[in-house]
């Protein structure tokens, strides 16, 4: 289902879904009222739902129509603007699977970059809404997992991309308040949102969240978020790490990227760096887990059942980079587990 007051930009995105074999549009509501009654009659598995519209906005319908359908997956349709960020992501933290941003004219609709984003995304989620009813065999029996790291690691990783940002919400809540060691985070978003993202991040309640700052010593019990459009990197004075920003050409199609994080952070930590890769498309942070592995860290992977898309988790995992492959909510306790074995 597309929601958008738009006609015009409600047709364009309905006509890219709809060249998709795979995706039918079984409705265009032009309001959120008229979306929630769509919903009681139509088999719906994923919304594009606009912000700001007439009669009812996207974020009253939202509430409104996860209570219809518990199960529905939303994408929420923001402005490339702090406020739409702010709407969008708040969206996130009441329900909404992820969020997608809202081209400006008819003439960004037809961007590639666009086009990718948006299949991607509901494709993604109708999955994950499918596989949440369909039983699955762990990973762990089908992948070969490395053993259990013995080096205290001086610095956690996170690389996520499409889905991310719910994934994020899910992780860090298990995380706690306090963590023995720095987070450092790079996660594929506009300039935009970041700023955005890491309030979002520390209003949860626990571990603070901020964009690094480029020659910020990274302390423990703190993320720290790579800006958009610059690369997060790791590096080392005097035997403190610290955050170095770039605007370096883009790796993997991404400004930020998560394998210049992990390349430069297996070189300052000696490879002392636990990995944790989420949901994300493509092989983005591949590159960066294996220096990390043959430095001697470890990694974590989220598995395929509660991933939006399975590329980059997915990527280390059957490269066999993995100490352990497993459900979102698993991760932030295996994480914990990992960090008080292996203190002195």
């Amino acid at each position: 289902m597309v929601c958008d007051d738009s006609v015009v930009i409600r047709g364009a995105i309905s006509r890219i879904l709809a060249a998709d074999p795979g995706i039918e549009v079984v409705a265009r509501p032009p309001n959120g009222q008229a979306a929630i009654d769509e919903l009681r009659r139509t088999q719906v598995d994923v919304v594009v739902l606009d912000i700001e519209m007439p009669v009812m906005d996207g974020m009253t319908a939202l509430p409104l129509l996860l209570r219809v359908d518990p199960n529905l997956k939303i994408i929420m349709a923001s402005t490339l603007t702090t406020r739409g960020a702010d709407i969008a992501l708040r969206a996130l933290r009441l329900g909404a699977a992820d969020y997608l941003p809202k081209p400006s004219s008819i003439g960004t609709v037809s961007d590639e970059g666009f086009r990718r984003e948006l299949l991607e995304k509901v494709k993604g989620l109708a999955g994950l809404r499918r596989r949440a009813t369909m039983p699955t065999k762990p990973h762990a029996q089908l992948l070969a997992l490395r053993p259990q790291p013995r080096v205290p690691p001086r610095l956690l990783a996170i690389g996520s991309s499409t889905g991310g940002p719910q994934a994020l919400f899910t992780l860090v809540q298990g995380l706690g308040r306090t963590l023995p060691l720095p987070v450092v985070l790079t996660q594929h978003m506009p300039r935009a949102f970041t700023p955005i993202l890491a309030d979002h991040i520390s209003k949860l309640g626990g571990l603070p969240c901020t964009e690094a700052a480029d020659g910020e010593p990274l302390r423990p019990a703190h993320i720290y978020l790579a800006p958009g459009d610059r690369h997060l990197q790791v590096e080392t004075k005097s035997g403190t790490l610290h955050a170095r920003l770039t605007a370096d050409p883009p790796e993997n199609f991404c400004r930020p990227s998560v394998d210049p994080m992990l390349r430069t952070a297996s070189v300052a930590c000696e490879g002392r760096v636990l990995v944790t890769m989420l949901t994300g498309m493509g092989h983005d942070g591949l590159a960066g887990t294996r220096k990390v592995i043959e430095a001697g860290g470890a990694a974590l992977a989220q598995d395929e059942a509660t991933s939006v898309v399975w590329g980059m988790p997915g990527a280390i995992a059957q490269a066999g980079l993995c100490h352990a492959v497993l459900p979102l909510p698993q991760l932030a306790p295996k994480l914990l587990d990992l960090l008080r074995i292996s203190r002195p």
